[in-house]
């Protein structure tokens, strides 16, 4: 026998539970994971794209707008024409806008701010040193600033744009290496949670594997050792709660049928000695039908005749009294025959019987009318067939239902010309017979008692017989599986009624 089982700590329950935080809590990690390094990876494409890279365009158009005005303040120093300063003018508000985008970017870039300013200085100085005073003087006709002062100051101004241009590209590498490096760490964080969550999936059922599908596989094997036969086998297992109970459950219900078949088998004990004496006591009535269809016939017929010979001998002595009793001895000793052989009849339906075959029964109430010609002629009585099947069963036998059912029909009849009719008809899986006649009729208070064996409804005087033929007739239909009876519903006559079962073989006629 298997080891009883420790008490296990946790259940099913409690294994998934746990199983579902533990799952829940990794994919909220996950989530969390993945949604900063989402958020990192936003913040530095939006640093490089909507600051840096504007800011860096927008030195470039910074210092396009720049040369633009030194060109129109130089065109205009040469040529004296107003329109050569139209790119001075056109380049003001256009350097205003690059410098707001490059601002943008003093807060992400360090040490912006102070190029930037440095570049407002350095611009203010252009334009106030030359840039104004040149104006103001090729308007007015008279000499200006040298043109060399002005080259010195715009000198300074892309020296200082340089500067700016040069920390905004170094900004920019590093906002796309930020970037880039954001974009590895989101692939990093994904491919660790996936791998996290792969982890988990296999701890779960590996755990899952040990804790319930090897204790169920164990529990399965122990069941089919059961339901094998070997009803001995000790069902136990370990594992979860659940199982567990379930293990002793199977092993509870395995003891049960243990004793149901301790049980059955003294049961089946006890049957075989009652078969036994069945068997025995079916043998001695066999023995006992045999001295009852011989021995005990034998003096009977002893006393009938010797009674019959002392009459004839002896006629002229005997007084009327005399012969009168000795015909109650002859009668009395011939009845006790006509019992005996009915009672011998009785007993052997079911135990000395022919083959069951298919019949028609038809042929059937056909032999059993021939048999009882002289009484139906003597009774000027019509016996009517209608359509009857075929059914399975012994031949002779059947026969005698029938012979037995008309002839009582014809015997107790009334003061109308007797008329039988026999039929029948389909009823789900039998056939329903039926027996009708216009005769004295039976009361319901009697419709058991005339399947009684012996028992008689009218004086032996009055209607010949020994009381055995419906007895006779329910034993020969039970024994092919059917049932008789007697239709009280019926009123004018009797009308008996037995089922036999259909078979493949059976038809309707």
């Amino acid at each position: 026998m298997s080891p009883e089982p420790s008490r296990p700590r946790w259940s099913l329950r409690r294994w998934a539970m746990l199983s579902s935080l533990v799952v829940v809590a990794v994919l909220l990690a996950a989530i969390v994971a993945v949604g900063v390094a989402v958020a990192d990876l936003t913040r530095a494409r939006t640093r490089l794209l909507d600051t840096i890279g504007p800011a860096v365009v927008a030195t470039q158009q910074l210092g396009t707008a720049l040369i633009d005005q030194e060109t129109g303040v130089r065109g205009l120093v040469l040529s004296a024409r107003g329109e050569f300063l139209e790119p001075y003018r056109d380049g003001r508000p256009r350097q205003d806008a690059a410098q707001v985008l490059i601002g943008n970017a003093t807060a992400d870039v360090p040490g912006l701010r102070a190029e930037l300013d440095d570049l407002d200085r350095t611009v203010a100085a252009w334009r106030a040193d030359y840039a104004e005073p040149a104006i103001a003087a090729a308007q007015a006709g008279g000499p200006g600033p040298s043109a060399e002062l002005g080259k010195q100051r715009f000198d300074t101004i892309r020296g200082v744009l340089g500067r700016l241009q040069g920390t905004l590209e170094i900004a920019r590498a590093d906002a796309r290496g930020d970037l880039n490096g954001a974009a590895s760490r989101l692939a990093t964080t994904c491919v660790i949670t996936l791998g996290g969550l792969l982890l988990v999936v296999a701890a779960a059922v590996i755990a899952f594997s040990a804790s319930v599908v090897r204790p169920l596989s164990r529990l399965t094997g122990h069941v089919r050792t059961v339901a094998g036969g070997d009803f001995g086998h000790q069902v136990a297992v370990s594992g979860p709660a659940e199982l567990v109970s379930l293990g002793r459950d199977v092993d509870g219900m395995r003891l049960r049928i243990l004793g149901e078949l301790e049980r059955a088998e003294e049961r089946n004990a006890a049957l075989d000695a009652a078969g036994e004496n069945l068997r025995r006591s079916n043998t001695e009535l066999e023995q006992f039908a045999y001295v009852a269809s011989h021995d005990l016939q034998e003096p009977l017929r002893k006393v009938a005749s010797f009674c019959q010979l002392l009459e004839r001998r002896y006629s002229e002595r005997l007084d009327d009294s005399a012969k009168q009793y000795i015909a109650f001895a002859v009668d009395g000793a011939k009845r006790m025959q006509v019992l005996i052989n009915d009672l011998l009849a009785f007993s052997r339906v079911g135990r000395h019987t022919g083959k069951h075959v298919d019949v028609d029964s038809t042929e059937l109430a056909r032999q059993a009318t021939a048999n009882l010609a002289d009484a139906i002629a003597a009774a000027d009585a019509e016996v009517v067939l209608g359509e009857l099947p075929t059914v399975h069963g012994e031949a002779a036998l059947l026969t005698a239902v029938f012979q037995n059912l008309i002839g009582n029909a014809v015997k107790f009849r009334g003061p109308d010309r007797p008329r039988v009719e026999v039929g029948a008809e389909a009823d789900g899986d039998r056939w329903l017979f039926s027996v009708t006649d216009n005769g004295l009729g039976i009361e319901e208070q009697f419709a058991d008692r005339v399947f009684v064996i012996f028992q008689r409804l009218h004086g032996k005087d009055a209607y010949p017989g020994t009381g055995i033929g419906l007895a006779m007739c329910r034993k020969i239909v039970e024994f092919h599986g059917g049932t008789i009876w007697l239709d009280t519903g019926h009123t004018e006559g009797t009308r008996f009624r037995f089922t036999l079962p259909r078979t493949g073989g059976d038809d309707e006629r």
